[in-house]
């Protein structure tokens, strides 16, 4: 009786497993192209270094050439008025927290996914953020980049990252962080306007290393649902309780077997 009664419980234990990992799946999946957020199926991938992009002194230059160290890649619109000025701004706070140094570590570069940017508002930009920063950035480090609606639609599907056009003048795109090895890997993705010092230092040395890191994407990716509206992560209830109602049952079924098993072998005695 008791050999049946935890099969039995690991019949349970094994279909509540299979169910979060259904629900927790259903949240991981390929993005939709036509959808704003990310594929994290990229990870791993290397993006061409062929990619022509424009610099914010209106030079042409390839990904490959601005890209040839550990590299936190951003999408972003110059003119955004959500997302895109918050997140810059918090990367220059955060990095100035953290014992690596631009330029020498690592750098950064912003790509606009509007075709419609200019060399110029990238150079305004760039004026802009670094002189705000607490933090000295060596020319270079930091580099603000245009495009044209060709290379940005085929860099950012590269890249895993979509976004959606709203009207004329407004882009629903996902606020985040894409950290590059020096040879263009794509080793993680930081999702959100809020960045820890840790999690950024973490990321830089492991994309120096190459190493691939999905943890911190696939954790707000399932805890947060993003909201185009409102351009920031909403906490996702639905889902952890979903996980939290399935845990607390998998310990109820056990406390229940366990005494029912307790009891059984108290009579037999």
């Amino acid at each position: 009786m008791f050999r049946i009664n935890v099969l039995r419980l690991g019949f349970v234990v094994l279909a509540a497993v299979l169910l979060s990992g259904i629900v927790f799946a259903s949240d991981v999946k390929e993005n939709k192209k036509n959808d704003a957020g990310i594929d994290d199926t990229k990870l791993g991938n290397t993006l061409s270094g062929e990619y022509k992009l424009t610099d914010e002194k209106g030079n042409t230059v390839k990904l490959a050439d601005v890209v040839d160290k550990t590299t936190i890649l951003m999408f972003v619109y110059y003119q955004c008025p959500g997302l895109c000025s918050p997140l810059m701004t918090e990367v220059a706070s955060a990095i100035s927290r953290v014992d690596m140094f631009p330029g020498k570590d690592y750098k950064i570069v912003s790509v606009s996914i509007d075709p419609a940017e200019d060399y110029k508002i990238a150079a305004d930009k760039q004026k802009q953020f670094t002189q705000a920063a607490n933090i000295e950035f060596p020319e270079g480090s930091w580099r603000f980049m245009t495009a044209d609606s060709v290379t940005i639609a085929k860099l950012t599907d590269e890249a895993g990252f979509y976004y959606t056009v709203i009207g004329e003048k407004q882009i629903s795109h996902p606020g985040l962080l894409i950290f590059l090895s020096p040879e263009r890997k794509i080793t993680r993705y930081l999702l959100g306007t809020r960045i820890l010092p840790f999690d950024l230092k973490m990321a830089l040395i492991e994309a120096s290393e190459g190493k691939i890191g999905p943890t911190i994407a696939k954790v707000l990716k399932f805890c947060f649902s993003y909201d185009p509206q409102g351009k920031t992560y909403m906490l996702n209830v639905t889902r952890i309780s979903g996980v939290i109602i399935i845990a607390l049952s998998i310990v109820l079924v056990v406390v229940l077997v366990t005494k029912k098993n307790k009891k059984n072998l108290n009579e037999g005695v």
